[in-house]
């Protein structure tokens, strides 16, 4: 009779920090110093992988979805062009502060910022999620490829450059920003990368939205961290144009609702709701991978024999010079 030893497996099981801080509204520099002392702080509790908002560099534009088509054409203007002078250029080292502190505590952020295209136009804006990895180096920068209805008064539209799963310690990271999770192809083109954590930066605190997670992390067979901004008017620059007539001091723009939710469509940690602090959550890769043995969308589970996809992941520049 033959004995049978089981080999304990390693523990691949990591501390994750949720951010749902505000930013220093509309201010990149400030922002940027308060995002090395929440790193600093959730380096303290032994995290792997910290976790900011949609846009958190410097704030979500909110203001869109209050003003009114025409008459506060002026006060948009104004808005925006504060926004623009300070958005991030990642050409430029706007984000080496983050970088910095990710290499010292040696581990990975994940971050949203507003974008500025210094390479072409110097004007527009991009929605973007920026991955930087233990070492510094940016990993990944995704460009939200399709903004939401008002958004489209703000941002660009990316294309697919960023749509990649990296690898990190804490796992492979892939991430869609806000509705683009919506968007079914966009998944999938994640869910074939073999990802175990799936990163939703997002404005929409909705229990839909929730339950948007908990079907992705079902479908991909993976971990998802969605995070947004807790947000109070009082929270915006005081000289932040007509900021009584749009915003009441106290009034939660976004009550936040950061959640890690497990493979197979648990959640783990969070809703946060009404909360300026950091969500902390244990996750295990290997949940990932035993979660996908059952349904792999993108192995057992698909039929390339019946079904094609493909993605160009070519930079879309909107201009070529031949000298």
């Amino acid at each position: 009779m033959h004995r049978v030893f089981l080999i304990p497996r390693k523990p691949m099981s990591v501390k994750v920090a949720v951010v749902q801080e505000p930013p220093i509204y509309l201010n990149r520099d400030k922002t940027i110093e308060a995002a090395v002392a929440v790193i600093d702080q959730a380096a303290s509790e032994g995290v792997s992988l910290v976790v900011f908002p949609e846009a958190y560099i410097p704030g979500y534009p909110t203001w869109i979805w209050r003003l009114r088509p025409g008459e506060d054409a002026e006060l948009a203007a104004e808005a925006h062009a504060r926004l623009r002078d300070n958005a991030v250029s990642l050409t430029d080292g706007d984000l080496q502060a983050i970088q910095d502190a990710a290499a010292r505590h040696q581990l990975t952020v994940v971050i949203g910022i507003n974008e500025l295209d210094t390479k072409f136009s110097g004007t527009t804006i991009y929605n973007t999620v920026v991955v930087v990895g233990p070492d510094g180096a940016i990993l990944n920068r995704h460009r939200k490829m399709m903004p939401t209805n008002a958004e489209r008064m703000v941002w660009g539209m990316g294309d697919a450059t960023g749509l990649r799963v990296v690898d990190t310690p804490a796992g492979r990271i892939g991430s869609l920003i806000c509705w683009e999770s919506y968007m079914p192809l966009a998944r999938y083109a994640l869910y074939a990368q073999d990802i175990d954590i799936y990163i939703a930066p997002t404005w929409d605190f909705s229990d839909s939205w929730l339950a948007t997670l908990c079907h992705i992390a079902k479908e991909g067979g993976c971990w998802v961290i969605g995070t947004a901004t807790a947000l109070q008017g009082n929270d915006l620059q005081d000289d932040f144009p007509e900021l009584e007539r749009l915003f009441e001091p106290q009034e939660w723009i976004n009550v936040g609702n950061s959640v890690v939710v497990k493979p197979q469509g648990a959640v783990v940690a969070g809703p946060l709701n009404r909360d300026k602090t950091i969500l902390f959550a244990e996750i295990d890769q290997e949940e990932a991978r035993r979660a996908r043995r059952s349904l792999d969308v993108c192995g057992h589970y698909s039929r390339p024999d019946l079904f094609s996809f493909s993605v160009d992941r070519r930079p879309l520049d909107p201009v070529k010079f031949s000298d």
